[in-house]
């Protein structure tokens, strides 16, 4: 019993973990591009290349945990993890920190292992409020986009990438020793997982919905520190700041939306999700003043910690024996959603001189998921609807057969 309460916390302090070394590259890129050279294209491409692993490795990660447990994955991805870190704490070419940045998205797959280990220690009518809880761990992006900055201007940026060594050193002993040994498992092959969810519409519309709502977190948490120093001429402090403000209000509403999704039907939460997305894309997109830039972030960072919440709270209640497969899946393309809008960002700007397109566009994929998500609640409805005409119906049946064998007897 000790070791299954457990669980939640420790799988939260892992991902918490993994989430500071994930965004380190985008933390420190105001200190590295002084030594080294790099161009605003080849720093947006750094800053993003942790995501490719951390979204494509989130699949069989996924598999993986309810095949071998938790404890297993979390001890193999941490290892793994020592060789990129060095890396960058050495790196002194364009080359040395694409490798590592590529590398280091180990820590942000890491999310698929707690995300379907921890709900099975849990009744179902708890999971969305669990997993909220367990989403925190994105406070770990705002911890290094906070302190790293302060770190780097006194130690300077190599030795404070160093520093994460030990982190990872003291990870990999919490968990070796409060890892459950005896976390149930799941023996069902990979092929045989992906065969029996791929087909599913609903798979693929929580996919999209996270593309949006997670895509929209890690973009802009690896967007805005480079961004607000070199459009608003912000101190790289400061932006900082800011960008942990971004993070900290949306990992800390993650758990409401797991709760509101619990309490409410987890459709109607959406609605107001992708509603707040799509007037703050539209607002971004007239290239506003800081104030109103804030304001545009914000509302973002609300709706998309609320909606992160809400989707996994739907993702066990539609998938029970494939949650570790569709975990996987649903935020390998959250993941894959914050890899590409810095990149469109950034040639967008380029050729035009301005973000506008690249923020409408986020406005019209929130404006389509919006539409998405109305059709599934009234989809829903009409199945709850004639679920219960056919219970009346069976109900009316069977008085009526007593009814006729009450006369027989008679």
């Amino acid at each position: 019993m000790k070791v299954r309460a457990v669980q939640l916390p420790l799988q939260t302090f892992i991902l918490i973990s993994g989430f500071m070394l994930w965004v380190i590259l985008s933390s420190l890129m105001p200190f590295i591009k002084e030594d080294i050279s790099l161009t605003a294209n080849r720093q947006t491409l750094v800053t993003a290349i942790p995501v490719i692993l951390g979204s494509i490795l989130r699949v069989p990660i996924g598999y993986w945990t309810n095949r071998f447990g938790a404890r297993r994955i979390t001890l193999i991805s941490f290892i793994l993890l020592l060789f990129p870190v060095f890396l960058i704490s050495v790196a002194d070419s364009f080359a040395d920190l694409l490798i590592g940045g590529l590398f280091i998205g180990i820590s942000g797959a890491i999310f698929s292992a707690g995300v379907t280990a921890v709900p099975k220690y849990y009744p179902k009518e708890r999971h969305g409020f669990v997993n909220g809880i367990y989403g925190m761990g994105n406070i770990g992006t705002a911890i290094t986009t906070f302190a790293a900055p302060f770190i780097a201007e006194r130690l300077g940026w190599q030795a404070t990438v160093q520093l994460y060594l030990i982190l990872i050193a003291v990870v990999l002993l919490a968990a070796y020793f409060l890892g459950d040994k005896n976390e149930p498992k799941v023996t069902s092959s990979l092929k045989e997982q992906i065969m029996s969810v791929y087909k599913n519409e609903k798979m693929w519309f929580l996919s999209l919905f996270y593309f949006l709502t997670f895509g929209a977190f890690v973009a802009f948490t690896v967007y805005l520190p480079n961004f607000l120093v070199t459009h608003y001429d912000l101190a790289k402090v400061d932006a900082g700041l800011r960008t942990a403000g971004f993070i900290g209000i949306a990992t800390f509403l993650r758990p409401v939306g797991g709760w509101l999704g619990d309490k409410f039907n987890s459709f109607k939460i959406l609605m107001f999700v992708f509603s707040g997305i799509a007037v703050s894309g539209i607002l971004l997109a007239f290239n506003p003043s800081l104030f109103v830039y804030t304001l545009g972030c914000l509302c973002i960072a609300i709706c998309a910690g609320i909606g992160n919440g809400a989707i996994f709270k739907l993702v066990p209640l539609y998938f029970t024996k494939q949650a570790g497969i569709v975990n996987g899946i649903v935020s390998a393309m959250g993941g894959l959603g914050g890899f590409f809008p810095p990149l469109v960002l950034s040639y967008l700007y380029e050729m035009t001189g301005h973000y506008a397109i690249g923020y409408m566009a986020l406005s019209q994929v929130a404006s389509v998921s919006l539409i998405i998500v109305i059709g599934l609640f009234y989809q829903e409805k009409l199945t709850a609807a004639n679920h219960m005409l056919s219970e009346m119906k069976q109900a009316v049946t069977g008085d009526r057969t007593v009814l006729k064998e009450s006369k027989s007897v008679s």
